[in-house]
């Protein structure tokens, strides 16, 4: 199968909707419109391959969602890079980052005997594949939850939040490994097959009722882009909106703070999960909740999709996030809230950038859900 025909160019108008909706544009060379135009010629592939610009996308999926021909102009992006990673010609970080994959099964360069040691503190059952009795739900802690300092603390309250109502979960411990999502976003197929295959046997040999991930990144691969998986797939706020609703978990600590919540691209916008983050926020006692202007279907995104967590951008403009950071404290917000790791990282940076960190708290939900218990 040719390029064009992989990506069904032909079918697309040149409306430039793609182009007009993409959050980066207004910080990058990336147009959108113009790479889908460009590529039917697959002469150029290799010349388009070497523009820096296709590693501007975060893959948000903007394009895709106004695409009046239902393509994924995305897809012709992460299309252009897998030629370069067929040559080797990557950047030093996106090359050690799937290096690490490989033979740590983790991103970060960390060694895959460390992927639990942030639940030492906890008493909590590792799964055993093939095991009689069935475990309700099998939690899913994303690479960047097992070994990042700052966000292990969300795996911790997920956890607590858990353990609080009475909630029978398992982990695979050290058996864990990457879930590929930014490997495919940064073109490279055949490990991403790898981890699709690896995972999903995995998977299938444990006797559990659900898979329940942290990251949307993990849960959006999971749930859209695994083959054969046996077990249905929910994403955290699902499940504690789940035990809200049911009254198994209560809510009696008050935090009285202005609270805004920042869509995620991969759980917002790609999978439609708007009502379960915002219900969970508005539950807690105390909290003024106020949206941004660009929410839901239009949240602005924060940049760390897409593989960016490895990418150097070329762009000296304002950041996503910063420009997101200002319009909470516009709003007057105290804490912006998340459901994403990448979320939580990009954003806290911006508030230090933005000189705000006094004002400003950038927090996951279920951290706000374990102050709450």
């Amino acid at each position: 199968m040719t390029f064009v025909e992989k990506h069904d160019l032909f079918g697309c108008i040149q409306c430039g909707r793609c182009t007009g909706g993409c959050p980066v544009t207004v910080r990058t060379p990336l147009n959108v419109r113009r790479f889908m135009y460009d590529t039917k010629n697959e002469d150029l592939l290799s010349e388009l391959a070497g523009r820096s610009e296709i590693w501007d996308c975060t893959t948000c999926f903007t394009c895709a969602a106004r695409c009046p021909k239902g393509l994924e102009p995305l897809e012709v992006l992460i299309g252009l890079r897998g030629l370069l990673i067929e040559e080797g010609k990557v950047q030093p970080t996106v090359r050690d980052a799937l290096e690490s994959i490989f033979k740590d099964g983790n991103p970060w360069g960390m060694p895959r005997a460390k992927r639990s040691d942030w639940m030492e503190e906890f008493d909590v059952k590792v799964l055993e594949p093939g095991a009689e009795e069935t475990t309700d739900v099998m939690l899913y802690f994303c690479c960047t939850d097992a070994y990042d300092p700052r966000v292990m603390k969300v795996a911790q309250a997920l956890v607590k939040v858990l353990q609080k109502a009475g909630v029978d979960f398992g982990v695979l411990g050290d058996e864990e490994e990457c879930c590929g999502s930014e490997v495919r976003r940064l073109g490279e197929e055949g490990l991403f097959e790898m981890c699709d295959e690896e995972n999903v046997e995995r998977f299938n040999s444990y006797n559990v009722k659900r898979i329940v991930p942290i990251s949307p990144h993990c849960y959006n691969t999971f749930k859209k882009e695994y083959h054969g998986l046996k077990v249905p797939v929910q994403h955290y706020t699902e499940l504690v909106a789940e035990l809200l609703e049911d009254g198994k978990l209560e809510l009696t600590k008050p935090l009285e703070k202005v609270v805004t919540y920042h869509d995620p691209c991969f759980l917002g916008k790609q999978n439609l999960i708007f009502d379960e983050p915002r219900y969970i926020i508005t539950r807690i006692p105390g909290v003024d909740f106020r949206e941004f202007d660009r929410c839901r279907e239009r949240s602005l995104c924060c940049e760390g999709g897409g593989g960016k967590m490895w990418v150097e951008s070329e762009s000296t403009a304002e950041r996503l996030a910063e420009v997101r950071v200002a319009d909470a404290a516009e709003m007057g917000a105290q804490v912006i809230a998340v459901a994403c790791p990448f979320c939580l990282l990009t954003l806290e940076d911006a508030v230090k950038v933005k000189g705000v960190e006094e004002d400003i708290q950038v927090a996951d939900i279920l951290e706000l859900l374990a102050e709450s218990i």
